[in-house]
This record gives C-alpha cells, structure tokens and sequence, in this order.
C-alpha cells in the first residue's frame, strides 16, 4: 500500500484554505493531518507528523508561519502575498541551516495563469513594448498582484537579456499612476473590480501587431491543481523556489532537456 503524504492546511477556513482542505482530502495520495485557523496554535501541525504545510494565511502571518514549518524539518507551499526582498532574503538564511527541506512560494496556482506568465515572458523579447494589465476583484489586500509583478519580471528580464531598449512612451502629461507602477521598466496597470476571481493580460506590442496573453480564473477550485502540484513537488526541491514554474517543466525555446 502506498504511503501517504501527511499534509497540513493553514488558513483553513479561508476561502482558499476551504478549497484546498477539500482538494487534499479527496486526493487519493495525500492525507490531511492538521486544518488550522488563525486562532490556533502553530505547535497542532507537529504531533500529527505534518510533512507539508500548505499556508494559505495572510500577509501578516505568513514568514512567522514558514519559519516555524522550516524550523520543525516540514517542507511548505506558499500561496499568501506579503513576501518583501527583506522576507525572503530571511527565509533563505534560514533555508540554508536546513538544507533538505524546501519552501515552494507561489505567486499564482493556476497552472493557466503561470504558463501565461512564462509565455508573456518568452514572448516579450520580440516586442517593442510589454505591459501588463490585472483586474481581481476589490477585496483583494495588494496592488499590483503577486502574479503582475512576476510577470513583469520576467518579461522585463527577458528584455533585458535580449538587449532592448526602454519601450517608447511619449507621455509628459498624467495624473498619478494613470501609466501604472513600473515593475523593472514594464508598467503594471491594477483595476479592482468586482467580477472575476483572478484576471491577467500581457499586452506586448510593436511593428504594427499586438499580441495579448491572457488568463482568467472564476471559481477558487481552478486554483487547486497548482496546489496539489506544489505539495506533491516541493519535497523534490529543496531551498526556496518562487514560482510554479520549475515544477511544471516548462520548455519555451532552445533545445529541451
């Protein structure tokens, strides 16, 4: 008989810490050991033997909640926003003094929404101009999402490497943030909604053409193949990952390995 994964849910009474305690207890392979909410304490994910914790918590919650899963050997799967340069450049140290485990820190789990992002991303070296644009709804705490962010990222990453210049913009006139935040040189435009759960479009344009890539989520469920994914997987990378990305195997040019 198979063993099965014990895994742990924090900010199990979320919205999305609801549909990922649903997911990992119909999931045939995995057994849900521990569902915590806000008010518990985070010593209940250690008698059960937790070997994943997935935290689906909030931003004020979260680096106190992977340091503690880190310090006790567990491997976590990160879906909560608030991780700062500062944050993470902290959980890497700490990372470092446990080298088996590994942290897998996602922006987006919808596997649709991060092969956008790496095809925005691969896409955007052959463009003049790459601009993102992201509505979820209002009850969403940042701006611009996680998502948005490491889009532009990587798009602005990619552009870098391909040794393209700024993308033109004769704007000298505009109210505050009417071009939205630069990320890396790449403006992010966040709209707050009401309507869909997750909404992302890069926009990249140049010679005439534009080429848009978008993605859409409605219900949270869509979102649980990419959790289920990250708590299959972490365990087999150790360190600090950001990112689905590694996990999906993603080939986008050259030779595939």
């Amino acid at each position: 008989m198979t063993e099965l994964l014990p895994v742990a849910v924090l900010g199990a009474r979320g919205r999305m810490g609801t549909e990922a305690v649903r997911a990992v207890e119909e999931a045939p392979d995995l057994e849900l050991v521990a569902a915590l909410g806000s008010p518990d304490p985070l010593e209940r994910l250690v008698s059960p033997g937790a070997r994943v914790v997935a935290d689906l918590t909030v931003p004020d919650a979260t680096a106190d909640n992977v340091a503690f899963a880190v310090e006790h050997g567990m491997h976590a799967v990160v879906g909560t926003t608030g991780w700062t340069t500062e944050r993470l450049t902290a959980l890497g140290d700490q990372l470092r003094r446990t080298p088996a485990t590994g942290v897998l820190i996602a922006p987006n789990f919808a596997l649709g929404s991060v092969l956008a992002t790496a095809f925005a991303a691969a896409a955007a070296r052959y463009f003049e101009s790459a601009e993102i644009v992201e509505p979820p709804p209002p009850d969403k705490v940042d701006a611009p999402s996680g998502s948005a962010v490491r889009t532009a990222q990587l798009a602005a990453a990619a552009r870098a490497a391909a040794g393209l210049p700024a993308a033109p913009d004769a704007t000298h006139d505009q109210l505050d943030g009417a071009r939205g935040a630069p990320v890396d040189g790449v403006p992010v435009h966040s709209g707050r909604p009401r309507g869909l759960t997750a909404h992302q479009e890069g926009l990249l344009g140049g010679g005439g053409g534009q080429l848009t890539i978008r993605h859409d989520s409605f219900p949270r469920e869509s979102f649980m193949p990419g959790v289920l994914l990250g708590i299959r997987s972490v365990a087999q990378h150790p360190g600090l990952t950001v990112g689905l990305d590694g996990s999906l195997a993603l080939w986008l040019g050259g030779a595939p390995s």
